[in-house]
């Protein structure tokens, strides 16, 4: 299933721009030099992490039953390139093909809204068949969407990468794969609830148009 965003990219791109327009679109798994501000690393790399760990503390702060991680620190690199691969194939449908006229038309916070409904309306029936309950769902709904909008942040700030929208997306699994009790509902709840809180910060410091420009600066 999560190949199937970046076949049809291909697909929709081929029958526009031929061979020459898939291998650009394919070559942008690894497009790392179009971060040209390194500091942008900071939050392609950390923002999840840090989403998960407040995640973790407030469980901790309001004594709900943890029943430790479900990975083991050693599988960590593997997980992550499992991940960064799965999410290589969805990103280059999502933000390879699909963001930018999007953007172009109900800019870049109600693209990144859409987008993140898209998206996680594409993974309910996998949930359901994973007998996830409605309310588990609905707290891990309110997350991926406004995490949409976080990634749709970090690509326009770094030359539109769909490098960096891909490791976002791996982090995303990697992180959650680590957090205690997360087949409970209250889990993606309190991190939907944080991510969500994020992305209403960058998009008041860089604006609901573009997400691209710092207001202060």
């Amino acid at each position: 299933m999560f190949v199937c965003p970046a076949i049809t990219a291909a697909i929709l791109v081929y029958k526009q721009d031929r061979t020459e327009g898939v291998k650009r679109l394919l070559a942008r798994v690894l497009d790392y030099k179009r971060i040209k501000h390194k500091i942008w690393y900071i939050p392609i790399i950390f923002i999840i992490p840090l989403i998960g760990l407040l995640s973790y503390a407030i469980l901790c702060m309001l004594g709900l039953p943890l029943s430790g991680v479900h990975t083991q620190w050693l599988e960590l690199p593997l997980l992550f390139i499992l991940f960064f691969i799965s999410a290589a194939f969805e990103e280059l449908g999502w933000m390879g093909y699909a963001i930018e006229p999007m953007q172009e038309r109900w800019g870049a916070l109600g693209a990144g809204l859409m987008l993140g409904c898209v998206w996680g309306i594409w993974h309910v029936i996998p949930l359901i068949e994973a007998h996830r309950s409605p309310a588990w769902i609905i707290a891990w709904f309110l997350g991926i969407v406004t995490a949409r909008v976080i990634i749709v942040w970090v690509y326009n700030n770094t030359g539109k990468s769909i490098f960096a929208a891909i490791i976002i997306h791996a982090m995303l699994n990697v992180i959650y794969s680590f957090l205690p009790n997360y087949d409970a509902s209250y889990v993606p709840g309190i991190s939907g609830v944080l991510t969500t809180l994020a992305a209403i910060i960058v998009t008041f410091l860089w604006g609901s148009r573009t997400l691209g420009r710092f207001r202060y600066a």
